[in-house]
């Protein structure tokens, strides 16, 4: 009872649409207990406007939920602003990565304990991938053949990065102790 009270108590403190979260959370979960959690919200700006987004990771006995809201503006065909709300729930059984990219501020002077200044949270069960593409080429500088192309595929079904410098060392050790729990879970699936 208390990881939920915890789960909302960040939703609230994230302040974006914090009952709307805990409400598509809700049927995600579907009354299955929650494990660990972590509430990531993002703000981002361009030229024309704001706009909130928050990720919502979740880890049940069985499961990863997964919740992402977007701000939609007020637009010619929609006079009042709304919210996007979407859920996956991926089973545990399913995921094929929990990568955690640890980013050191001075990393001869580490220690031991020592936090890292940001992390990024990357998390792939085959849903999403993105390909980077780019020309082959060969070692001969004279060639005009045309060798196709050449890649990358990356699982890119969930990302989120943590920066003590924007949110805090709080959140950055946060996002280490859901990766190490979610880590741990996926281990013995």
């Amino acid at each position: 009872m208390a990881v939920i009270r915890d789960l909302h108590r960040d939703l609230d403190r994230a302040g974006y649409y914090p009952q709307l979260v805990a409400d598509v959370l809700d049927v995600a979960l579907a009354g299955e207990p929650v494990v660990a959690h972590l509430v990531y919200p993002e703000t981002t700006f361009d030229a024309a406007e704001v706009r909130r987004h928050v990720t919502v990771l979740v880890l049940t006995p069985s499961r990863l939920v997964v919740a992402h809201v977007d701000d939609n503006p007020a637009d010619v065909d929609h006079p009042a602003p709304s919210a996007a709300a979407t859920t996956e729930a991926v089973p545990l059984r399913e995921l094929r990565s929990v990568a955690l990219t640890h980013v050191l501020d001075d990393p001869q002077r580490h220690r031991s304990g020592d936090g890292p200044a940001e992390v990024t949270l990357a998390l792939g069960w085959g849903a999403v991938s993105r390909i980077d593409l780019e020309p082959a080429g060969c070692s001969d500088p004279e060639c005009e053949a045309d060798h196709g192309m050449t890649g990358t595929l990356t699982p890119d079904d969930v990302v989120v990065r943590v920066s003590a410098a924007a949110e805090g060392r709080d959140a950055v050790r946060a996002a280490v102790a859901f990766a190490r729990q979610l880590s741990a879970a996926t281990a013995t699936r």
